[in-house]
């Protein structure tokens, strides 16, 4: 079991690290949670937690949503200064020795200047900035379904060793159940005293089992917390249930879903449609900006003279590095739109394989429940009545027993792995809230 968790745990990173390298936001590894918000206060007033909740606070107290809301408001702000005028410019020219002096007059000169870009320069400098902000803003997404994402999957393992320790202690209770039996009939001579030493040592090693269990608690209710951006050791409920999971939804469906609602993919799309806007940018740089001044300058004897207008512009020669500007831009174009076929290909693969192994979690769940479980019971009670009547021996009662708690084990199991790969499908599929993929797919033709 504890390898189970570990593998669980590795798969969690590695899926963290892809989707953060996707979205451009390796800050949300490679930054402590402490050091971006203060210490999230939560108290909780029920009984136990359900997962939809568990997701709304963990979207609402972890720093990285700061973060992300911060980087889009300061890239948002960006297109007002992009796409602005250049300030004016003033100038104040004098003649020194011309002060004081008695044979001519003090001579000074003032102008004041102003650049116009080309038109439309300044336009689709704002239109870059504005959908590299979109992008941005596209990120807050990704992390927020991200989130989502793993809390589901912690509080899918919350769930299971929370269910593991309860069957722990109800097989702790079964097996001194055993003991007194054992003791009984060794009392009347109808068993060995080995049959009551069996059941203390099957006991004592339900008991070591319960620590490992108990520790590995701590461990998920670390990992709960960080996400929380609280103490390590602060308190969490028992887990609500699970969602049961019925049946899925078409596959065809999910996939025109995914296309429509994943956000990397729309801050690829805003990726695309800010180097277009570069490429007509680096287009218009072929023509000249221009620059209107007017000024006075008292340093000419006509006074008709002293009043000046005039009109400049920048002359375009060097053409080398303007052609090299739009093949860089033309040249990011054509990146971002493999990238974003790549991505296409990439979140197909993510459903399709997401969506195999919640019909592959579904069917072993059936499985333990109709079958396996009903079988487990049946072998345990008709061990119990064959030990009491002396026709088996206490070993076949502790192996009815074990395999019977195996059988607990991995239906919960099954019950948890369900949720955790329904709660990739919804990821793959681009879902934030925990409710039926179904109600999300209304209205969509496949």
């Amino acid at each position: 079991m504890l390898l189970i968790y570990k593998q669980r745990n590795v798969d969690i990173i590695i899926r963290l690290k892809q989707a953060a390298r996707q979205i451009g936001l390796g800050l949300f590894l490679t930054q402590p949670l402490s050091s971006l918000a203060n210490e999230s206060q939560l108290i909780y007033s029920s009984d136990s937690i359900h997962a939809s909740q568990l997701v709304a606070e963990i979207l609402t107290a972890n720093p990285q949503m700061e973060v992300v809301q911060a980087v889009w408001e300061a890239s948002a702000t960006k297109s007002a200064s992009e796409s602005a005028w250049a300030d004016p410019q003033f100038r104040y020219t004098m003649a020194p020795l011309t002060i004081g002096s008695n044979e001519t007059s003090y001579g000074q000169r003032f102008e004041l200047s102003q650049k116009i870009s080309w038109p439309g320069k300044l336009r689709l400098r704002g239109e870059v900035a504005d959908h590299q902000a979109h992008a941005q803003y596209e990120n807050i997404a990704a992390v927020k379904l991200m989130l989502a994402s793993m809390a589901k999957s912690l509080f899918a393992d919350w769930y299971f060793i929370y269910r593991s320790i309860e069957i722990n202690k109800v097989n702790q209770d079964l097996f001194d159940e055993f003991r007194h039996s054992a003791v009984t009939r060794y009392g009347a001579g109808l068993a060995s005293k080995q049959d009551a030493l069996r059941a203390d040592v099957e006991r004592n090693l339900l008991k070591h089992q319960a620590i490992v269990l108990r520790r590995e608690q701590q461990t998920i209710l670390a990992r709960i917390n960080t996400l929380l951006n609280r103490p390590p050791d602060a308190f969490i409920p028992p887990p609500h249930s699970l969602a049961e999971i019925k049946s899925l939804p078409e596959l065809k469906g999910l996939r025109i879903r995914a296309l429509q609602s994943r956000p990397e993919l729309k801050v690829m799309i805003a990726t695309i449609d800010a180097s277009r806007a570069q490429v007509e940018l680096a287009e218009l740089e072929y023509y000249p900006d221009f620059n209107v001044s007017a000024g006075y300058n008292s340093l000419w004897e006509n006074e008709d003279k002293r009043f000046t207008v005039g009109v400049g512009v920048n002359l375009p020669l060097w053409q080398a590095k303007r052609n090299a500007a739009e093949k860089e831009a033309q040249a990011k174009v054509k990146q971002a739109r493999w990238r974003k076929t790549e991505l296409e290909a990439k979140i197909n693969e993510e459903l399709q394989i997401a969506y195999v192994r919640v019909e592959e979690s579904l069917h072993v769940l059936k499985l333990y429940r109709e079958q396996l479980t009903p079988l487990a019971d049946a072998d345990l009670n008709a061990a119990r009545a064959d030990y009491q009547a002396g026709k088996s021996d206490f070993l076949t009662l502790i192996s009815s027993e074990k395999n019977r708690m195996q059988t607990q084990l991995q239906t919960e199991q099954a019950m948890a792995d369900t949720y955790r790969r329904f709660a990739e499908l919804e990821y793959a599929v681009g879902s934030i809230e925990a409710i039926s993929l179904d109600e999300q797919l209304r209205g969509i033709q496949p």
